[in-house]
């Protein structure tokens, strides 16, 4: 079971207000607006992302690593290993 599941509902809802925000997006490419205007709401909506997969993560580190480490062995590694590529990839985007 997902570690979010218990926050399942709020993520959807963010995301959902997520994705309200990019087909805004579409429409102001298709109704030709402002280049900065545009530009300005990519950074919102990308905020918006980063914000989210923040949470994201830290939920899974507060529980699905945290439970793996108590249990230790090849999964808590894994677990580790795999918070650590996640991070990383966040830093890159």
């Amino acid at each position: 079971m997902a570690s979010y599941s218990s926050d399942k509902d709020a993520y959807l809802k963010r995301l959902r207000r997520i994705e309200g925000q990019i087909r805004g997006l579409q429409r102001m490419v298709e109704e030709d607006k402002y280049c900065i205007d545009v530009l300005t709401q990519v950074a919102a909506a990308t905020k918006a992302l980063q914000a989210f997969s923040l949470e994201l993560l830290d939920e899974h580190l507060a529980t699905c690593v945290v439970q793996a480490a108590a249990t230790g062995g090849e999964e808590a590694d894994q677990k580790v290993r795999e918070a650590s590529d996640a991070i990383a990839r966040l830093v890159r985007s």
